[in-house]
Parts: C-alpha cells; structure tokens; sequence
C-alpha cells in the first residue's frame, strides 16, 4: 500500500477481524490512529506533521514569504489535512501558501507529461518561486521535475523541497532522474548508518539486490527497506510472545505488537496510541541533490530553539540562525554564492513593471515628461533618484531591469495595481498606511510623514517692552547693579581726589555721579577726571559699555527683521467652530480659505518657498511615513489634499514611501539600500538637491543674552573697580 489513506481503508475492513495492519506509508495525521478509529491500524512510516515542521523550519531560516504546495491527488481525498497541517506550520513562521497546485493520480494518466505540463502552465501567473512537493508518487516526481526543469521552473532565484515520500527513493532511483531534481533541498527520515546491525544489513542488501537487478547502479537499502525489516521483527517478536501465552488471538497479537519496544534498523520502535514514537533525537536529514545523487548538509530536530544540526554536535552549541543548514548548498541554476529570492525576479525579457504617478501636486517628487525622448530624463524627481540610488547597491547582487509605468489616478488606485498584480512595485510618494499594509509590502521610509495645517500668516504683534527682548532679566538688574556700582567706585575716587566736579552739596555728587555715569554708556560724558586710578576704571567701563552696546543693537535689530509669525489656526476644533472654508476647489492661498490640511513633507516644501507669506503648525496626526510599494494597499490621504492643492500654487509640489507585492523578497533588499544610502549621506544631498531652502526663509532664532554669555566681561569689570578702590586708599 502506497498510501496512509490506503492503509487506513484496509484497516477498517480488516477492524472487525481485529486483525493487525502496519503501514509504512506517512501519516497526515497528527492524532494517534487508535483516536481515529482505527485500532488494529499500525503506523511504521514517518508522520506528515513531522515532516511540515521541519519544511516550514526550513523556509523560515531563509525567510521565505511564501510558497507553492504540490501535491499528488489520491482517490481517498486524503490532502485536505496534510495541506491544512501544512498551512498552519507555514503561518507560525510567518509564511503562507500562496498556491496549492493539485496533481492528478498518475494512475488516472493516459498522458502523464502532457498532463504536467498543463497544471504547471498555471504556475505561470504567481509569484512566489519556491516549490514544496508535500507528497508524490515516484512516476509522476519524476514527470514534475522534468517539465518543471523544461518551463525553467528551476532557474536562479527558485527553491526545491522534496518530502521523504519522494527523497527516500534517492538511494535506489535512476540515476539517469535524479538530475532533473538537482539543486532540491529534500528531507529523509534519519537513521544511524554507522552501527553494527545495518552495516551487516547494507551489506547483505546490496548482495541480493545486484544479484537481482545487476544493471541497476544504486544499490543503498532505504527507509523504507530498514522499516520492512523492522516490521518483520516486530511481527516476529509479537509471535514469538504470542506462541507462550495461553491466549492466541488477533487482540493478543495487536497487543504484542504495541508491546515491543527494541533498537531497529531505522531507530527506537517504540509505539504510542499505535503510532511509532518520534522517540529519535534527530528526526531527519536534510538533504540536497547534487548531480546523481546527494549530500547531506544538516539534521532536523524537535528543538524549537536550535532545529538544525550535525549528529553529535552539542545540543547547546551556538549556531547561526541565519544560515542554518551546513552548506554550502547548491540551489537550481547551479546557484552558490547567495540564497534564491524565491520570488520570480524581473530579467531583461520580463523586467519589473513598477507604477509612478503621472502626475502629482508637487512635481519634485515625481515628475514624468512624455516630450522627452531619453528614458533617463524622461522620468525625474526626488522618489526616481532616491530608487536609481538603491538600484545602484542591489546591482552588486543580481540585476534588477525595470520600467517605469506612469498611472493617472488616485494613490489608493496606484497600490491597488500592485495589489491585484497589474504592476511589480509603486515608486513615489506614497504614505505608509495600516490598511494599505494590509495588500501590500511597504519599505521603510525615507521621509517622514504626518498631517499638517497650512495657513497664511500673520507677523507677530508688536510688543510695547520689545526693546528688553534681547536681554534677559537677570541680565537687565546684573547690568543696572554693576552700572551703580561703577558710579559708586568713580565717585569716591574722584571726591578723595578732590575733583571740584564731584564735590559741593550731595544732591550735586549723586547727579554729577549719576549723569558721568549714564552718559558713559553713550560716550557722551565730558567731566574731567583727576585721579589715573579712576581712569582705569572708567576704561574697563568703556569696554564693557562697548560690548553690551553692540550685543544689544544686534540682537534687537534681528529680533525686529527676522519675521516672527504666530498661528491663528490651532487644530481642527478650531476650524469647526470658526466655520472657517477649508481646502475650497478653485480657492488658492489669497485669503479666500483658512487653512489647507498638507501632507508633511508637502508641507515642508511649501513653506521653504512661501515662508514670508505662510506658516505651518506641528503634525496633528502622525503616518508611517514615505516609503516604496511592493505588492499590498488603500485611499491615498492626499485625494483631499490634491482636491484643492491643484490651485494652491503655480509650480511647486511634493509626497514619498515605496510599495511591492506580499512576500515580496524585493522590499527588504530595497530597505536595507535604503537605509544604506541614508547612512552614508545620499538621502540627505538628494533632499538638498531638490528642495533647497529659499534665502529669504533662513529659520534663524533669536535667543535672548543671558548673564551666562557676559559673566566674564563682569567679573572683570567688577573686579577692576573693587581693586582700583583699595589701590586707591592703600596709597593714601
């Protein structure tokens, strides 16, 4: 029997005998046959869910989104478990099916290849490249690989998984087959090859089989002849049991036989609820097809933290998840040197159609100029430079030919293209949105992005203390204290030196003191000093008066030329209440609307031009940002905006992200280009490029003096009076 739903139709009918069936065949069930009401139904092959484990540990170590299941059709309708135990392990990975393509039973075939050959055609029309043959009869594998080989199926950038249905025949298959599956990754059921049992086993094996089938080169006993084997000494041992007791019914050899409990040629027989026990450590091999045969590069275990390694390494050793299989591994196409993408790559036959906006609100995103005749000038803009930059990296890989499609539409129709597969890829500035992650796969951004309000603006009233603006107020009382005690330090000076200016009734001192003093600070002040100790300190005054004099006329002459514009618009609320026109079609910015709600980036651009005239407010909402489609998407949050935008200006536009299609390898290679372009400095130039920052918009901020910027200047003023006053009285 061929199959487990074979095996499982005898079972039944041999069930009312109680007599006892034990099959070879994988089971697609994960409940012990005892549970499925099939008691005397005894399972010796490999169970199928082991095998859709290792299979999505496999795709899981090479970050395969997706991938297409094949499988042959039997005619007990026995698949709809297996694909579901299959889809389930996929998902837990983070990958999917994308196709599950169905193989008529080769015994239904009058035309086998022929019949290959149309059920691949409909392989044509999907993406994902990477192929799990989940189960299969040897016939019609070997039909499958030829026309797949044929169809160029397993070209560069495709991926094979064989199960052990198919691999356990390896040993034995034609070696004249076996090239056409080259490349395939397969999984074999392990057994030991070095012990005492199966090297006398092998050895018999190959004896017999060459004196039977002397032109056949490939003579390995298999899985499936070591579980024959161990079939026979379970049955053996039941009967040897059974012939002690007194009792020698079919019940007694059923349960003899799920007694036994012995190291076989293909592991521990071991039985639990009439299923073998996956009582190995190492469950199977992973295997890759090379020439006319095989290698073997790994093992598969039950450890969910380190699934693959080599017999006899230590279970705790640390390993590289990233490359997890012990290679190198020789994929279809004879590739070595990288991983296949597992996505059907553009070439120069097919190249990758990628969708721009033809037109957009702000052109220095996107810009296409159909009256150019070169391809390279014909399409501009920040988005095309910034993918023509990540080009240039990716090509030190493998090639990327593409051609730009210009679509008139909305954004949401743009991603849309790429989610029901019209284009490749979306390159502009589109917005990384939850629902339109939800079709396709976005990059990450090279641009923020968030919701703004745009509004004309208005100069910031005039203040009646202005003129204290550039100072602080610390610096205003530490400034008047030092100019009084300055005052102080030049009268005594002088009223000891008996200057006439300074003397006589003292409200005469106080003014004559206060007004030398005061005048000082514009250089006006004509008394005549007497003592050269004073003048040393009224030429450290000097300095200091000089200093503050200019700080002051600079900073208040910036603060009084720099515009300082205020919103009037605060959010949303605002406008409502207000009843303020909004983003009007026809209206521009001349007074006729409020306020127009700009995508961030839109806004930024328009502000750097149109400073002097408009203002803009923080993000009220924030996106994912701009970034590249891949297939997955949604309504563009600048249909609104573009509503009215179209008359806001003459000239002038903007928007960024990047969209491909679900599973798409292509989006993490663009994001890592992208974020390479961004740490070496090309994002940066390319947005100086194309949105340059107007003369006239130079966001200068004026920041009040502090004492902090003068505590020096001061302490040397300070200081020089205190010791010119003691000098002065030390000489007395």
């Amino acid at each position: 029997m061929n199959t487990w739903q074979q095996a499982a139709l005898a079972a039944e009918i041999e069930n009312q005998a109680q007599v006892p069936v034990l099959s070879l065949a994988a089971s697609a069930s994960v409940r012990p046959s005892r549970r499925l009401g099939r008691p005397t139904l005894i399972q010796m092959g490999s169970n199928i869910y082991e095998q859709v484990r290792c299979i999505s540990a496999i795709v899981r170590s090479y970050h395969w989104r997706g991938v297409i299941a094949i499988y042959e059709d039997d005619a007990y309708g026995g698949n709809a478990e297996m694909l579901t135990l299959f889809s389930e392990a996929l998902q837990r990975v983070g990958s999917e099916i994308e196709y599950h393509l169905s193989l008529p039973p080769i015994s239904s075939l009058s035309d086998p290849r022929e019949s290959v050959f149309q059920e691949l055609l409909k392989l044509l029309s999907t993406q994902s490249r990477v192929f799990i043959v989940l189960q299969s009869s040897l016939p019609m594998a070997t039909h499958l690989f030829q026309e797949a080989r044929r169809m160029d199926f397993m070209g560069k950038d495709s991926a094979w998984i064989i199960t052990d249905s198919i691999s356990s025949f390896l040993d034995s298959m034609d070696t004249s087959v076996i090239p056409y599956m080259e490349g395939a990754l397969g999984i074999k059921s392990y057994y030991s090859k070095s012990n005492r049992p199966f090297l006398e086993f092998s050895a018999q094996f190959q004896k017999n089989f060459k004196s039977e089938n002397p032109e056949e080169n490939n003579t390995q006993p298999g899985i499936h002849a070591l579980r024959a084997d161990d079939s026979i000494a379970v049955i053996a041992r039941a009967l040897e049991r059974l012939a002690s007791d007194d009792t020698n019914t079919p019940k007694m050899m059923l349960k003899n036989i799920l007694a036994r409990n012995f190291s076989g040629l293909s592991g521990n027989i071991i039985f639990e609820g009439g299923d073998l026990s996956n009582s190995n450590s190492l469950l199977f091999r992973i295997i890759n097809v090379v020439r006319t045969g095989y290698k073997e590069l790994d093992f598969w275990t039950q450890d969910l933290d380190n699934p693959f390694r080599r017999e006899g390494r230590d279970k705790n050793s640390s390993r590289n998840t990233t490359k997890v299989l012990d290679g190198p591994v020789i994929w279809p196409g004879y590739l070595i040197k990288r991983v296949p993408k597992g996505w059907e790559m553009p070439t120069d036959a097919k190249p990758l159609k990628i969708g721009i906006p033809a037109k957009t609100s702000f052109d220095k995103f996107v810009k296409v100029d159909e009256a150019e005749a070169e391809a390279d000038k014909r399409y501009s803009g920040f988005c095309i430079d910034i993918f023509r930059e990540v080009l240039k990296i990716l090509e030190q890989n493998y090639s990327l030919p593409y051609e730009f499609h210009p679509v008139i539409g909305t954004y949401d129709e743009l991603v849309d293209f790429v989610y029901n597969k019209t284009y490749d890829a979306v390159v502009g500035d589109v917005t990384i949105l939850a629902n339109r992650s939800k079709k396709v796969e976005f990059t990450v951004p090279y641009a923020e992005s968030g919701l703004v309000i745009v509004q004309v603006s208005s100069e910031e009233p005039q203040k009646a203390w202005m003129f204290l603006k550039p100072f602080t107020m610390e610096m205003w009382v530490v400034t008047g204290a030092l100019l009084i005690y300055t005052m102080f330090i030049v009268w005594v000076l002088e009223y000891q030196s008996n200057n006439p200016a300074f003397r006589g009734p003292w409200k005469n001192q106080l003014g004559t003191a206060l007004w030398f003093t005061f005048s000082s600070l514009f250089f006006a002040h004509r008394e005549a000093i007497h003592s050269n100790i004073t003048r040393v300190v009224i030429v450290v005054w000097l300095f200091v008066v000089f200093v503050l004099t200019s700080s002051y006329t600079a900073s208040l002459s910036s603060i009084l030329t720099v515009r300082r514009l205020e919103s009037n618009v605060t959010d949303v609320e605002w406008l409502k209440a207000t009843k303020s026109v909004v983003g009007c079609d026809g209206d521009s910015f001349s007074g006729n609307i409020s306020a127009a709600f700009l995508e961030l980036p839109y806004a930024k651009v328009f502000i750097n031009q149109f400073c002097k005239n408009y203002t803009a407010n923080q993000p009220l909402n924030r996106f994912g940002g701009l970034g590249f489609v891949s297939s997955n998407s949604s309504s563009s949050p600048f249909a609104f905006t573009k509503f009215f935008l179209g008359n806001l200006l003459e000239g002038g536009k903007f928007r960024p992200p990047n969209a491909f299609q679900k599973g798409s390898p292509l989006a993490a290679d663009v994001s890592k280009a992208i974020l390479t372009i961004s740490e070496k400095g090309i994002l940066k130039s390319l947005e100086d490029k194309w949105f340059p920052r107007s003369a006239e918009c130079s966001t200068i901020e004026i920041d009040e003096l502090s004492l902090r910027n003068f505590w020096a200047l001061y302490f040397l003023c300070g200081a020089t009076s205190t010791l010119c006053f003691l000098l002065f009285f030390l000489c007395l």
